[in-house]
């Protein structure tokens, strides 16, 4: 089974499945045509569900968020941040504890389509 994370015009194979490990998170670079590539932090949930969102913590403005913790508030998932500990909602990338991030910008993580296929189906 391998991982698949669409980049805005098409899927790209990222990993195995098996290389996720359940209740952590990794960092993939996404290579985007002419344009800087894309930190993403991919997360494997301890029930099996994938979660992709942007790898740049708002609040710190340092790429590790594929390094926090996974969590739930009430039936929401969610990651908290190993910075700060911002907590964000995986469901629709906004921030529970924080409407705006230092900048004035919203405090939301983009999410990014994932999705598994068989191997060869991703080939």
């Amino acid at each position: 089974m391998t991982v698949q994370i669409h980049d805005g015009n098409h899927w790209q194979t990222v990993c195995a499945l098996t290389d996720l490990q359940p209740g952590r998170g990794v960092a993939v670079l996404l290579p985007e045509a002419g344009q800087v590539a894309q930190q993403v932090a991919l997360f494997r949930s301890r029930g099996g569900e994938l979660y992709a969102v942007d790898n740049l913590d708002p609040f710190s403005g340092a790429p590790v968020l594929s390094r926090g913790l996974l969590g739930s508030r009430g039936d929401r998932p969610t990651l908290t941040s190993p910075m700060y500990k911002q907590v964000y909602d995986l469901t629709d990338g906004r921030c529970l504890d924080e409407d705006t991030a230092p900048d004035g910008a919203p405090a939301v993580l983009r999410r990014w389509p994932v999705r598994v296929l068989p191997v060869e189906a991703a080939a």
